[in-house]
């Protein structure tokens, strides 16, 4: 279990913030925060590096929750920050789980923008994903299973790209397959060694799914809690979160 060093705030009667370090004993005297650790004294805030804790560095982290008509179920389409420099972010509503690595942000007027990504771990729930229906194989070459050919007898619509994630539905079953590196009018090329070499049998019905990072579809639920994470080891500003927020429609 992670411990944790809490702070209380005075004016908000509330425990505002948790904090990496663990000291023996703490103190403020003369505007500053001083602490003992294995008998040593140590001054806060007074180094250039940030997160730094008796020698350990440390990530920062801010955590909070947007909660806006508590009752009705919302699609949270974008993350935008008032900040100094992007943070990686990891977004969790009450149906699915999303990210926003800090690499995604676009800056525009002093705020750094980005749409929300759905984490692979939601790659089954195909209602909270943009699925697309292929059909049933004719023919398969399982020559090389990182290039296995899948033809359909018939047109393979243009939706369908490289990059998409192939699974198969058998009986009840939604499997994964493999990613699709090659297409044709009527065959795909699966690479399915990144699952684990899950081979397609005639008659099971095969489907597709959009890359998370390529898909920007947002997350669904009735409220969304953010953790924003910065490795950086000197001083940033954080000034705000806001989010887009629009009524889900069944």
């Amino acid at each position: 279990m992670q411990e944790y060093t809490l702070s209380f705030n005075e004016q908000s009667k509330g425990w505002t913030s948790f904090h990496s370090f663990i000291p023996e004993m703490m103190i403020g005297m003369n505007s500053y925060f001083y602490s003992f650790k294995n008998g040593e004294l140590y001054r806060h805030n007074t180094n250039n590096t940030r997160c730094n804790f008796y020698g350990t560095q440390y990530t920062a982290k801010v955590t909070g929750v947007f909660n806006t008509d508590y009752a009705m179920t919302k699609n949270y389409n974008t993350f935008n920050t008032n900040n100094s420099l992007p943070w990686n972010t990891k977004l969790i509503t009450d149906l699915s789980t999303g990210y926003i690595n800090s690499e995604f942000f676009v800056e525009k007027e002093g705020n750094y923008f980005a749409y929300i990504r759905s984490n692979s771990d939601d790659i089954n729930k195909l209602k909270l994903r943009s699925t697309q229906g292929i059909g049933v194989f004719k023919g398969i070459d399982i020559t090389n299973p990182a290039a296995v050919v899948l033809s359909f007898g018939k047109k393979v619509e243009n939706i369908i790209s490289i990059g998409d994630y192939v699974y198969k539905k058998s009986g009840t079953s939604v499997l994964k397959v493999g990613l699709i590196v090659g297409r044709s009018s009527n065959s795909i090329t699966v690479n399915t060694t990144v699952f684990g070499g899950n081979i397609p049998l005639y008659g099971d019905f095969m489907l597709c799914i959009k890359n998370s990072v390529a898909e920007s579809y947002g997350l669904k639920g009735y409220y969304m809690q953010f953790e924003l994470e910065n490795v950086s080891t000197t001083a940033i500003k954080l000034f705000n979160v806001t989010t887009d927020i629009f009524k889900s429609f069944p």
